[in-house]
């Protein structure tokens, strides 16, 4: 046999033996997203609403680890859009990320905007919304990365896979409330249901018949995909009589844990195993979302519940009649202000970190930052009475800056050096002024404006303390970054003390995701790899925090190579 034969032959054995997946690539998928008024009824009340295709929640997303999304989304509404594909990477695409007058202009009526993006070394559940005012109150649906062909789930195969997304329903106009908010200096009017899957369920007036109802066959396992798209309320979740399991937090796998009740705030994604009793119980059973309330304002206090409901047997086939006659259960869900269950449960989170899928946490930390978070005040304009404390007007801030989005998009300024006028690099790496952040508040609840960034080398290994803070009352903040993951490396209550608390850090599995909520009277310890070049919002995903100003952007440079640049934008991004 020749050489050249020889060498033929041991490659042939040698990609036998290199699982099929590994040259599967990724397709190209299109989307078609078209922004109109649909009329939608809820608890008996008709309004016209901002939706994607007529759709309330709207489309679903399903994509594989490695594919292309082209999403052409068309504005047919008075209002300007922009969506937020929320948890994507967007490496090197930081103009499809979404969130306006930081990575874009919104799209202006009658224009239209392509999306491009292609997941990397992604799997779970993620979703996307509006990123503009209080759209995303309508505008929102699931992203459902499935696993490349042929890899399978770290866990038992589902029998079927459900997504269960937890949003609400207004009788008044969303942009109506916050415009309100905004003038008076006030807080915000609340919704009046929340809803699962678009429905408020039969504990709402005039709703019994927009319940959703989850069929299931006994004895099979099925995965939930759970997304939390409530504007201000993280939420506590149950079905009746069952045993959850988590396996996945925000696109990401977990150590597999089991519980009765999740928790889910507002951004937030998680993947649960339900599986089924091996024979037919005899009965139907309530899964209910209720809000974990921490701050001082007003809230929605209600329940949703949507239907769990057993295939019969096909010998006694049950008629909906009698499935009506079965015994319902309920969840016992936790208090609405049981921090306690809050701790133990994020506790419990934990990466996978095995040999497939590792947790790769920064060992060492190049950049420390130390951010407060929290409301305060504003002066109110003159000539005017506002609602807030003692006459002010609400606000909120990181380190005291309450962030003032520019009028043009904070990424082109920076692709195009023409930051000056729009933003400045000088956003304070610890507080200005030290204080004793969850104790005693200072009398000067004052913050200051700006719109200021900070600015990161490529690759820089980041540690960001995020603290609570007791000014206008301590409270936990679902804390969003885009653009990356983060690892969660530390929490605890009271201030974080540099000297003692980084010795319990856990740097081998963390969990790693993309919201994470700051504990009330607390602080929360991230670590990230700083790989990602652009223009990256992060923000409190309480709706109002972020109106009121808890946000900033960090600016990630290019590295040196070809692909740790940012690439240039797409010809039809969006004018301002």
């Amino acid at each position: 046999m020749s050489s050249f034969l020889r060498v033929l032959l041991f490659i042939c054995i040698a990609l036998s033996f290199i699982p099929e997946h590994a040259f599967v690539a990724g397709i190209t998928r299109h989307y078609k997203f078209d922004i109109k008024l649909q009329n939608v009824t809820r608890l008996c009340h008709t309004k016209s609403i901002i939706t994607v295709n007529g759709q309330f929640p709207g489309p679903r997303i399903v994509a594989r680890e490695g594919d292309q999304l082209l999403i052409k989304v068309v504005n047919h509404v008075r209002n300007n859009v922009s969506l937020h594909w929320h948890g994507i990477r967007q490496l090197q695409t930081g103009w499809a990320d979404g969130p306006a007058y930081v990575t874009q202009c919104p799209i202006q009526t009658g224009q239209s905007y392509v999306y491009n993006f292609t997941i990397v070394g992604q799997r779970g559940t993620l979703w996307w919304h509006a990123h503009i005012s209080w759209l995303r109150s309508t505008l929102y649906g699931p992203i459902i990365i499935l696993p490349k062909l042929g890899v399978p789930y770290p866990f038992v195969k589902p029998y079927k896979e459900v997504p269960i997304v937890f949003g609400e329903w207004w009788n008044a106009d969303t942009e109506a409330v916050i415009s309100q908010a905004l003038q008076t200096g006030g807080g915000p009017n609340v919704s009046d249901a929340y809803t699962i899957n678009g429905l408020p369920g039969p504990l709402y007036n005039c709703s019994a018949k927009d319940t959703f109802k989850l069929r299931v066959k006994p004895g099979k396992t099925y995965l939930l995909r759970l997304i939390n798209a409530v504007l201000d309320e993280e939420l506590f979740f149950s079905i009746a009589n069952h045993t959850l399991k988590v396996v996945d937090v925000d696109a990401l796998y977990v150590k597999p844990f089991e519980t009765d009740t999740i928790l889910i705030a507002p951004g937030q994604t998680s993947n649960v195993l339900l599986k089924t009793k091996p024979n037919f119980p005899n009965a139907t059973f309530f899964m209910t979302a209720r809000p974990y309330v921490t701050g001082q304002g007003t809230f929605d206090n209600s329940t949703v519940a949507a239907i769990l409901e057993y295939e019969s047997p096909s010998k006694t086939s049950h008629s909906t009649l009698s499935i009506k006659k079965l015994p319902l259960f309920k969840p016992v869900l936790p208090l609405l202000n049981d921090t306690s269950f809050a701790t133990k449960y994020s506790n419990k989170l934990r990466s996978l970190a095995s040999a497939q899928f590792p947790a790769n946490v920064p060992q060492k930390v190049d950049k420390r930052f130390l951010f407060t978070v929290g409301l305060g005040t504003s002066p109110c304009h003159s000539n005017q009475t506002c609602q807030g404390p003692n006459g002010t007007r609400f606000s909120a801030s990181v380190n005291n800056i309450s962030f003032a989005l520019p009028s043009t998009a904070l990424l082109q300024a920076h692709f195009f050096g023409q930051s000056n006028g729009v933003y400045t690099s000088d956003f304070p790496t610890t507080p200005l002024i030290p204080f004793n952040y969850t104790g005693t508040p200072p009398n000067n609840t004052m913050v200051n404006n700006g719109t200021k960034l900070v600015v990161l080398p490529f690759n820089t290994s980041v540690e960001l303390i995020v603290q609570d803070t007791s000014i206008l009352g301590v409270e936990s903040h679902p804390l969003h970054l885009h653009g990356f993951n983060f690892f969660v490396v530390g929490q605890g209550f009271g201030n974080f003390n540099p000297n003692t608390d980084p010795a319990n850090f856990n740097l081998v599995d963390p969990v790693e995701r993309n919201t994470v909520g700051v504990p009330s009277g607390g602080w929360v310890a991230l670590r990230f790899l700083a790989d990602n070049p652009g223009v990256w919002f992060m923000h409190c995903h309480l709706e109002i925090h972020t109106s009121w100003g808890l946000k900033m952007a960090w600016v990630v440079l290019d590295g040196k190579l070809p692909n740790q640049k940012l690439l240039p934008p797409p010809r039809d991004l969006p004018k301002c």
